[in-house]
């Protein structure tokens, strides 16, 4: 993918991955709004499709978080629709999808490492999140904020490194074969591109849960009697 600056916003150089994801933000917020400005009573197909779509979330995080899915939905669905067209703006000719550069995929990852102490924190209050970094001992310490960075920067690479092969693996597949198997490989584009925000968002969702459900537990656990 071309790394180079399109143009620069004073010392900062704005690539062509970051111009796309701004394409993609700018194309979902309109369309949202278009979408959603006159909901009715008695849905339409394209109000029928929406509410599907919300409505297959909505159960997804609740099967995870049941007594959060409501503060949760939103990053994560958010989430998910967009890590879901960023992964398919590449089959359009002449694109490439902004989440086979690292820095889209890093940026994406620390959204998700600021959203699970962000989470964490609200369940609880800061000092309370905090002390579960040193439990069961506070030895532990180091190994919990080295597992907060390996998890973030593996979060980053598999998205990264899946998207870009498969891209790759396209364009050589294209190469050898021409256009004689465009059907078969569009198709294998878009399962792979489906699979791999799916497993992004439930990574997501399930660091978030981590974070709040121990929060939960241990607030249990001081309000059980002694035996």
């Amino acid at each position: 993918m071309e790394v180079n600056p399109v143009f620069s916003l004073g010392p900062i150089g704005v690539t062509v991955p970051v111009v796309t994801t701004w394409g993609i933000m700018l194309a979902l917020v309109t369309l949202s709004w278009l979408a959603t400005r006159s909901l009715q009573q008695k849905p339409g197909p394209t109000q029928v499709v929406l509410e599907g779509v919300i409505g297959a979330m909505d159960r997804a995080v609740r099967e995870v978080l049941p007594n959060a899915a409501t503060q949760v939905l939103p990053f994560i669905g958010t989430l998910w629709v967009f890590v879901v067209v960023a992964n398919l703006v590449g089959i359009i000719p002449g694109l490439h999808s902004p989440t086979g550069a690292l820095s889209t995929t890093a940026a994406l990852a620390v959204l998700v490492f600021i959203s699970v102490h962000w989470f964490g924190i609200r369940s609880e209050g800061m000092s309370a999140y905090l002390k579960h970094y040193l439990a069961p001992n506070p030895i532990m310490l180091p190994f919990h904020l080295m597992s907060e960075v390996t998890r973030t920067i593996a979060l980053a690479i598999r998205l990264f490194g899946n998207i870009m092969s498969l891209e790759m693996t396209a364009m050589l597949v294209l190469l050898v074969a021409g256009f004689l198997v465009p059907v078969p490989l569009l198709m294998l584009h878009v399962i792979e591109a489906l699979i791999q925000a799916y497993i992004l968002g439930m990574l997501a969702l399930i660091y978030i849960a981590g974070a709040i459900q121990s929060q939960q537990q241990r607030q249990s656990e001081k309000r059980e009697p002694h035996a």
